[in-house]
């Protein structure tokens, strides 16, 4: 297992934050089990002001750019993802086909264990 973080901006509104947050209050049941079912063991979304940043457990194996997208396998994942997207807005770091941006991990306490 392994962990990834990646982070992306919200549209900075507050009546936009609020929606995005009350819809993950009450995610829909369909995107939980694709997202399980692509192999995202744990996922957390932590926001300051307009900024979003996620952090996942996921197989070794797990690609994120390869492997994310994945989750919609669902008529109703294709929605939320289309639905969330109108809330969020790209980080000026993310690369050319990245919608969250992959970051870059700097320190971990068990490197000097």
């Amino acid at each position: 297992m392994k962990s990834i973080a990646q982070a992306l901006d919200l549209k900075n509104d507050k009546k936009t934050i609020a929606l995005y947050e009350k819809y993950h209050r009450e995610v829909w049941p369909e995107v939980l089990t694709d997202l399980k079912s692509n192999g995202i063991i744990r996922m957390e979304i932590f926001r300051i002001g307009s900024h979003l940043f996620m952090y996942c457990q996921v197989p070794d194996a797990f690609a994120p750019k390869r492997d994310f997208q994945k989750y919609t396998r669902s008529k109703k994942s294709v929605e939320w993802n289309e639905l969330m997207m109108g809330f969020q807005q790209k980080v000026p770091e993310a690369t050319a086909g990245e919608w969250w941006g992959e970051m870059k991990r700097v320190f971990d306490t068990e490197w000097f264990k």
